[in-house]
């Protein structure tokens, strides 16, 4: 029996950890020029399409898929879920819980980037913690400063019209986003409910420094498999 275990965040190098030593190859999209290596085999870069990834399960046999992919990958999600459910091969998202407001915080949820800019005022300095896939949806933030953070260096300018990358790699501490959110002068965070204890601690010092934060609500859940912990997912695997 071999597993796929669709990776890419912290939870599937948790749960490659757990699995290294049995049948599972991992897949990683390749959005990050250097990713830590995985110990598990690993392939790098999307399948191409529903077409290829159906050959891609035929060819390499795989016998169960283990989705362990961002919350907001919903696209790849929903397709790898329904491809699975057709040629009839086990299917289980690995789901973590997204966040709730603690006592201070101040959050307000939009659908979708482009209402950003109906609560964010001009001239605000806003901190987008949304990744760069995103970032052209908040072209109508026209008049206020984005920083925009990600792991690698840019391929070309910033695309907006008033802004920066800020290049870093996680975790981050509480301290350290304290420590950039006073030196950047940020008025407004934006971020995706990732869930998550690593990935919060830019909204507790949001919570600290009184920062308002836009959080983007997650894309509707399908009726597949889920689970909410690497536990969970691991007696699935076991139970195959």
């Amino acid at each position: 029996m071999t597993i796929l275990l669709l990776a890419g965040t912290g939870d599937a190098r948790r749960l490659a950890e757990r699995l290294s030593g049995r049948d599972v190859v991992a897949s990683i999209a390749g959005a990050t020029r250097e990713p830590a290596a995985l110990p598990l085999p690993t392939r790098v870069g999307g399948f191409g399409g529903a077409a290829a990834f159906r050959d891609y399960l035929t060819e390499v046999g795989i016998s169960a898929v283990l989705d362990a992919t961002h919350p907001y990958a919903h696209r790849i999600t929903e397709r790898t879920a329904t491809i699975c459910a057709a040629q009839h091969i086990p299917y289980l998202q690995l789901l973590r819980p997204g966040w709730t407001p603690d006592t201070g915080d101040n959050w307000t949820e939009i659908a979708s980037e482009e209402e950003a800019a109906a609560h964010i005022p001009l001239g605000a300095t806003v901190f987008l913690g949304t990744g760069r896939q995103s970032l052209e949806r908040f072209a109508n933030l026209a008049g206020r400063f984005v920083i925009c953070r990600q792991i690698d260096p840019p391929d070309g300018p910033f695309p907006l019209e008033d802004g920066m990358f800020l290049i870093g790699r996680p975790p981050f501490s509480v301290e350290d986003e304290i420590a950039l959110f006073k030196a950047r002068k940020v008025d407004w965070l934006v971020v995706k409910n990732a869930g998550g204890a690593a990935s919060r601690t830019k909204l507790t010092a949001a919570n600290r420094l009184q920062i308002p934060v836009l959080m983007l609500t997650r894309p509707p859940q399908g009726d597949w498999a889920c689970v909410a912990t690497i536990d969970e997912a691991i007696a699935w695997v076991d139970a195959l």
